[in-house]
C-alpha cells in the first residue's frame, strides 16, 4: 500500500512539473507595439517626432481661437463649433484636399485668405496651407524612423514663411481697410497676443529642428534675408 501511494505522489509530481512550462508559457505577453516601434529610431528621430507632434497641437489651438475671434468664418463652413470644425480638418478623411478652397495647399492655400476674391472661409485655407507646408518641409511623414531623411533648409524656409503668414495675419487690409482675419488684440484696455505666441512656439520648435539636423547632418543652411513686409513666401 505503501508503494502505491508513493508511485501516487511521484506521479503528481511528475505531472506539476511537467504543467509548469505550460502554464508559463500562457503567461507570456506579447511585445508592446510601441516598443517594438521605438527600436527603429534614433534620439534625433524622438525629437522630430515630438516637434511635428507639438506643432500640429499648436495648430489645432489656433484654428480653435481663429474661429472664436471669427465666428462669420466659421459658419462659412458649418454650423457645428469650433471644435467639431478642427476634428474634422485635422481627422477627416479627406487627404487634406478640400474642395471648398479648390484643393489647395502650402503657401498657395495661405494666400487665398488674404485674396479679396476669395469670399470663403479664410481661416479654413490658412490653417491647411500651414499644415501642409510643414508636412511637405518634414518629407511628407509625422513620424520618423532610423533611414528617413529631413531637409534642414526646408524647416528653416518653413519657419521664414510661417513669420510672413503671421504678419500678414496681424497687419494685411483688404481695399476698405479691413483686417481679413482678427487675431492679436491691442487696445487701450488690454493686449492679448496669444496667437503671436503660439506661432512663436511652432516657428522656435522647426527651427530648433533645422538647426540641429544640419549640425547632426553636416548640411548647411542658407540664411535667407527676408522682408516679411513684402508677404512673399519662399518656396518648399
Amino acid at each position: 500500500m505503501k508503494k502505491v501511494n508513493k508511485l501516487y505522489y511521484f506521479f503528481f509530481c511528475l505531472v506539476f512539473l511537467v504543467s509548469l512550462p505550460i502554464s508559463h508559457a500562457k503567461e507570456i505577453v506579447e511585445p508592446d507595439r510601441q516598443s517594438v516601434r521605438q527600436l527603429g529610431k534614433t534620439d534625433f528621430d524622438r525629437m522630430a517626432d515630438h516637434e511635428i507632434r507639438e506643432n500640429i497641437q499648436s495648430l489645432k489651438t489656433l484654428m480653435v481661437k481663429l474661429y472664436k475671434r471669427n465666428p462669420s468664418e466659421l459658419k462659412k463652413s458649418t454650423s457645428e463649433d469650433p471644435e467639431k470644425m478642427v476634428n474634422w480638418v485635422f481627422n477627416g478623411n479627406h487627404n487634406w484636399n478640400f474642395e471648398a478652397i479648390n484643393n489647395a495647399q502650402g503657401t498657395d492655400a495661405i494666400y487665398l485668405t488674404f485674396s479679396e476674391d476669395y469670399k470663403g472661409d479664410k481661416v479654413l485655407p490658412f490653417i491647411v496651407g500651414i499644415y501642409t507646408m510643414l508636412i511637405k518641409a518634414h518629407g511628407g511623414k509625422k513620424e520618423f524612423y532610423l533611414f528617413d531623411s529631413v531637409d534642414p533648409q526646408m524647416l528653416y524656409n518653413a519657419s521664414r514663411n510661417i513669420e510672413t503668414a503671421v504678419w500678414k495675419l496681424s497687419n494685411a487690409k483688404d481695399s476698405s481697410g479691413k483686417s481679413f482675419l482678427l487675431a492679436n488684440e491691442i487696445n487701450e484696455k488690454e493686449s492679448n497676443l496669444s496667437f503671436e505666441r503660439e506661432f512663436g512656439k511652432i516657428i522656435g520648435r522647426t527651427d530648433f529642428l533645422a538647426f540641429t539636423l544640419s549640425e547632426k547632418t553636416e548640411r548647411s543652411i542658407t540664411r535667407i534675408i527676408q522682408n516679411v513686409m513684402t508677404g512673399l513666401f519662399i518656396p518648399i
